[in-house]
């Protein structure tokens, strides 16, 4: 069985920092794994070198590659000098980011600094993958290394090369000699499991083959170049995000800058341009008549070549307005004449009332932040060319897809779909979200309430309900028929305010009676509204007979669609501009005409997502892409692919890539800084807070309020996008989501337990050194106590200043080992896709109840263990336990007269050497003052 190797293909490198005093450098790169050590050639003068080689370390133990790293450290070697060299950079990379072949591609990393102190630029090209191909040999190590020495290091031999390059072909036929190619993942899942068995296999590669040895042979293709980050993420390399130089309108990206071309920068620079032919279709006058009647019945056709666009006809109209605009795009037109023609409805098909000709080499260019091109009238031309048939008022130019007039455009590219209608699904569109309010109702109180039954006094309560939310009261018992709740009861509402607010007061006369009683119809749009914390008064309303009520006539005459609470509007402190370049790689979705297909659309709400029109009505989840805002450096443009990554219910899934440009640029840095001390909501949502519970059903109706206003616009935007957009299911119980927040827990106090671990080992006294200087330096403290904090804070200045290095260079993206999406069990997914309430049998619900309440009770045996701990500390004082509270009250005293005739420094000394003692005058039972606090009582003796 063939062994595993490490294949590294040392590409090139590029923007290498000058090191020969000459401004350039030659250049070599010298390659580390696991004991092994291999070099390129030396590239004379050349801060942009070329290597294209290859090395194969051998893989001495799979198990051990997490540990293992390959180092690459690029190196300037001056020959005129013995031994001479200078370091230009190194990258690292971690065992943990190794992938096979098919799936390796040319990463370009930017080179390290190797101290505090070096200079570095530029970056390394590699391509890193595993192998177990048995024609490829690891290549021969370097003897003692000679600085100096120009020779390459020793490659495969031509026999072995040629071996390694028809391994494919040769083993294509032979099905025995395939063999696993497993990731990192893979092998190390395997070897943990057998560790725990006891049986740890010797070699690996016995299962049935994944990858087939021909797939793992090094290919001569042109190279897939992105760019990623050192920092691993500790993810499948697959579901890593990727940095891309694509050229922009602006110019290229580089580095998240743009590098100007000879194009002028504009405001629309984040994507790249395409032209379009613009022909703006106004009106026409004094159109002829066309028949003997002497109707007609006119419309515009656009022909540019094979492409055509038709505006809607007017009946019996001479003087139509069409106020229509057509692109089409400049890079598939193949005619150099735009023909404009009026006809009729009822003429020939090549006949035509007019038509005017504009020759496309005249047509002027025009591209924002240009102004708009006026229309002018134009004399229509009959088909002889010498009769004037009227005027048509057009404008005709070339721009771009930042033109105004691009959104509302009829496209081209849309000329061969089936169905017209479809062309504005086509279209780029901006749906404005409806502006909520929280409705607040304070139902105080109701008089002279008029009952049918004047023998019993009224069960009275309110039923208030603005649009399909409803909320009710409790009810009262009304002795003097005037009922007193002063109750709250919160609603959503939604600008323009088309609901209204009805407060019922009905009367519980049966278990399963209710009576109504009176009836108030409030429109929300005479309702006060406020944005600080003034009293609102409360008015009187009367109630009047239960009658049918038009609630629609009422909407017609009340609506309000002005801005509201402009005092809450905070100061601008920057522009967001997104371009969304394009996706690839996209799942298919649905089939058509046999082939897999998918109708992609994009999402932006300060967040991405992709969806896809599915065949069944509902639009089906591709990706998201979230970016928060405040991790974007000012006036860089990343441009980066973004993995689509999606959860089904067999795991999770890479529906494709989205390629993002992103820029944030700073209009106020004063403002910038000065949000990061205001509260994140309005002053409201503190000075009267709302309870949790209730915020989490207000959250549901607003949801459903913004779905069912965007789902009115064309095209809609459905229900299903809008939850999806705001994690509309993250409440819902997950086993998965509990284990990824209880990891999240762990690491964040990752670095308490780390600290509690090295301070136990300087108490224990296993490094005699480190316990002597903590204690010089404990003593230090403790005599100059003013020392402390100072103390702290440089340390924390300095670690800032340390980690300033490491710094992530890469917007934040869906990471699938922090979301524990891919060791999560098939069971627990199953659970996460069930709908609610459950649709599955009952002996899987019971198997999962049993499981939630083994959860459970670990949840609540912790809560209950902390509870426990307070109700100690508070029965210290409380006399609970007459004995302990009196030991605990003279110790007080006597603390109190020590402390006073003590210095304080003393006794922070004695306390300090007492818990860092030798480990010869500890005593394995717990301390005094641990047992007289766990004697202590709690309430859990008064639990049932």
């Amino acid at each position: 069985m063939a062994a595993y190797k490490l294949g590294v293909e040392v590409v090139s490198a590029h923007d290498l920092m000058p090191k020969d005093g000459q401004g350039s450098a030659s250049a070599c790169v010298e390659l580390t794994f696991d004991g092994q050590r291999f070099r390129t050639a030396i590239k004379e003068k050349d801060l942009n070198p070329v290597w294209n080689e290859h090395f194969y370390f051998n893989v001495s133990d799979p198990s051990n590659l997490p540990e293992l790293a390959l180092e690459a450290y690029v190196y300037n070697v001056n020959k005129s000098i013995e031994g001479s060299r200078s370091f230009l950079g190194k990258v690292r990379i971690a065992g943990t980011s190794f992938v096979p072949f098919p799936d390796a591609v040319v990463m370009h990393y930017p080179l390290e600094k190797r101290g505090m102190f070096s200079r570095v630029k530029g970056e390394l090209g590699l391509k890193v993958y595993i192998t177990n191909d048995p024609t490829i040999k690891a290549s021969n190590p370097l003897p003692a290394m000679n600085p100096v020495s120009n020779n390459p290091p020793a490659a495969p031999s031509p026999a072995e090369q040629i071996a390694a390059d028809i391994a494919g072909t040769s083993l294509r036929t032979s099905q025995e000699h395939r063999s696993e190619v497993k990731t990192l993942h893979t092998i190390a899942k395997e070897v943990h499991h057998h560790q725990q068995h006891g049986h740890l296999p010797a070699s690996f590669g016995e299962h049935p083959s994944k990858y087939p040895v021909e797939h793992m042979k090094p290919e001569h293709q042109p190279p897939k170049i992105v760019r990623m980050y050192s920092a691993a993420s500790q993810q499948p390399m697959d579901y890593a995000l990727k940095e891309t130089s694509p050229f922009l309108g602006g110019g290229q990206v580089i580095g998240g800058r743009v590098i100007r071309g000879e194009k002028h920068a504009s405001t629309y620079d984040l994507v790249e341009r395409m032209q379009y032919l613009f022909v703006r279709v106004v009106k026409a006058r004094e159109l002829p008549d066309m028949d003997l009647t002497g109707s007609l019945d006119p419309f515009v056709e656009v022909r540019v070549g094979n492409y055509r666009g038709i505006t809607r006809h007017f009946e019996k109209n001479k003087n139509p307005e069409w106020n229509a605009v057509f692109a089409f795009s400049r890079d598939r037109m193949q005619a150099s004449v735009l023909e404009v023609l009026v006809k009729d409805k009822d003429l020939l098909k090549d006949d035509f009332v007019g038509l005017v000709r504009f020759d496309l080499n005249d047509v002027p260019i025009r591209v924002p932040p240009d102004s708009p091109l006026a229309p002018e009238w134009y004399r229509l031309v009959s088909k002889s060319g010498d009769k004037s048939m009227g005027e048509l008022m057009l404008a005709v130019w070339i721009g771009t897809q930042a033109d105004e007039a691009f959104p509302d455009a009829w496209h081209s590219d849309a000329a061969t779909l089936e169905d017209p209608s479809a062309v504005t699904h086509m279209k780029s569109k901006v749906y404005h979200a409806p502006r909520l309010w929280y409705l607040r109702v304070n139902i105080i109180e109701a008089q002279d309430v008029a009952i049918f039954d004047r023998t019993r006094f009224p069960d009275a309560f309110v039923r208030a309900q603005v649009g399909h939310q409803i909320g009710r009261t409790k009810p009262v018992q009304a002795r003097n028929f005037n009922p007193f709740w002063n109750e709250d009861l919160m609603f959503v509402a939604a600008e323009p305010f088309e609901d209204h607010l009805v407060l019922t007061l009905e009367d519980r006369a049966a278990p399963n009676k209710d009576e109504i009683l009176g009836r108030v119809i409030i429109p929300l749009t005479m309702i006060d509204r406020r944005a600080d914390d003034r009293i609102v008064h409360g008015k009187w309303f009367n109630l009047e007979k239960p009658v049918l009520v038009d609630v629609d006539q009422l909407k017609k005459e009340n609506s309000d669609l002005r801005p509201t609470a402009k005092q809450l509007w905070k100061p601008a402190i920057g522009l967001l501009e997104l371009g969304i370049l394009g996706a690839q790689g996209i799942v298919p979705m649905k089939t058509r005409d046999g082939k897999g297909s998918s109708d992609t659309y994009c999402v932006a709400n300060l967040a991405r997502r992709v969806g896809e029109k599915t065949s069944s009505g509902k639009d089906g989840k591709i990706g998201k892409v979230r970016i928060r805002l405040s991790t974007l450096e000012t006036g860089r443009v990343y441009t980066h692919s973004y993995p689509l990554l999606v959860l089904h219910p067999s795991g999770v899934k890479k529906m494709g890539e989205l390629h993002l440009a992103i820029r944030f640029s700073s209009t106020s840095l004063v403002n910038m800084l000065y949000l990061y001390s205001r509260p994140l909501l309005p002053k409201m949502h503190y000075a009267r807070p709302i309870p949790v519970l209730q915020v989490d059903m207000l959250r549901h109706q607003a949801v459903q309020i913004v779905a069912a206003r965007l789902s009115r616009m064309e095209p809609p935007l459905r229900k299903e996008v809008v939850e999806y957009m705001t994690d509309f299911d993250s409440h819902l119980w997950s086993m998965r989501r509990s284990k990824a927040n209880f990891f999240r827990l762990m690491s964040v106090f990752s670095g308490l337990f780390a600290v509690s671990k090295w301070f136990n080992g300087v108490c224990a006294w296993k490094n005699p050194i480190t316990t002597v200087l903590v204690h010089i330096l404990f003593l230090m403290l403790v005599c100059f106590p003013e020392l402390i904090l100072p103390t702290v804070f440089l340390y924390m200045f300095l670690i800032g200043i340390w980690n300033f290095r490491y710094r992530p260079r890469y917007p934040p993206h869906m990471n699938t080992k922090i979301s524990h999406a891919e060791a999560v069990h098939p069971d627990e997914l199953d659970e996460e896709f069930d709908t609610f309430p459950t649709s599955r049998n009952p002996e899987i619900i019971r198997m999962r109840y049993d499981r939630l309440r083994s959860v459970a009770g670990r949840i609540q045996t912790v809560v209950g263990d902390i509870a426990t701990q307070g109700e100690r500390v508070q029965a210290l004082l409380s006399w609970r336990d007459p004995r302990a509270t009196s030991i605990f009250v003279l110790f007080c005293l006597v603390a109190a007269i020590v402390l006073y005739v003590t210095p304080l420094q003393v006794l922070a000394a004695l306390g300090g050497f007492y818990v860092m003692r030798h480990p010869r005058f500890r005593h394995r039972l717990p301390s005094v003052p641990v047992n007289f606090f766990r004697r202590l009582p709690a309430r859990t003796d008064s639990m049932l």
